[in-house]
């Protein structure tokens, strides 16, 4: 059996279950002792399953499978949108031409945002609104206005952001894995996300500890295709590459 499919009958045995001996894994696989303890090892620092003492156990998730309103979100883990948000906004230089996602940890972004000389393109009207009331140019693309997130969706906004190019961009999530990516509730919020991200040269996904346990039903990207700024890194993702832990000017590796 090749690594990569090993490594991905392991995962599929251990979600099954719940839980997965090493000595399970070892007759299933028909593999030695080393091979399913490096195995697990890897597993474990990509954030797939948890390894504990003699095996392993699933990575506990909770499935969001409905929007919340951005007035609903902006009272949840406010301490660590702060932190994240501040850090995220140091980022941003004079020459960028900047991409601001909806959601109420990019909100708590434009807070913070001191640069005023950047360009910045947003598809939500709230964001909009206080990076105009700053002094910042700011650009909207189109299209259809979704009442409870209050972003801009649809073919019209997505055509718009076909054309640009953004130098740094930052995106709201509501589930981040490394199996399933970042994912959302909602399709037409994801294609734009998706094209957003894809368009940017440094994508940044804004996301608290609390959703690195959560999937929701569309992906947008891999976990891989954008760096996550978050305010406490969970040990399962320790060695996590792609990883920035505001406040503390640490990353994942």
């Amino acid at each position: 059996m090749l690594a990569e499919d090993r490594l991905q009958t392991i995962v599929n045995l251990v979600n099954e279950h719940g839980s997965m001996t090493a000595n399970e894994l070892m007759e299933r696989l028909d593999a030695s002792e080393s091979t399913v303890r490096r195995d697990l090892t890897r597993l474990s620092q990509m954030g797939r399953i948890v390894k504990v003492h003699g095996g392993a156990t699933a990575v506990a998730r909770t499935v969001v499978a409905s929007d919340q309103s951005v007035n609903e979100r902006h009272g949840v883990n406010t301490e660590a949108k702060t932190a994240i948000a501040r850090r995220a906004a140091s980022l941003i230089g004079p020459d960028d031409f900047v991409y601001i996602d909806s959601g109420s940890t990019t909100e708590r972004l434009v807070d913070f945002i001191t640069e005023t000389r950047a360009t910045y393109l947003t598809n939500s009207i709230a964001n909009a609104h206080a990076l105009l009331v700053k002094g910042c140019r700011v650009l909207v693309p189109a299209g259809e206005l979704k009442q409870i997130t209050e972003a801009l969706v649809g073919e019209q906004t997505v055509e718009a952001l076909r054309r640009y190019r953004f130098t740094i961009g930052f995106f709201g999530t509501n589930g981040a894995t490394p199996d399933e990516g970042f994912t959302t509730p909602e399709t037409g919020e994801a294609v734009v996300k998706g094209i957003a991200l894809s368009r940017t040269l440094r994508p940044f996904v804004l996301c608290d500890s609390s959703k690195f346990s959560v999937v929701s039903p569309v992906a947008f990207a891999d976990f891989d295709d954008a760096t996550v700024i978050t305010e406490s890194i969970p040990p399962e993702l320790a060695d996590a590459a792609n990883i920035i832990c505001a406040g503390n000017g640490q990353d994942g590796r």
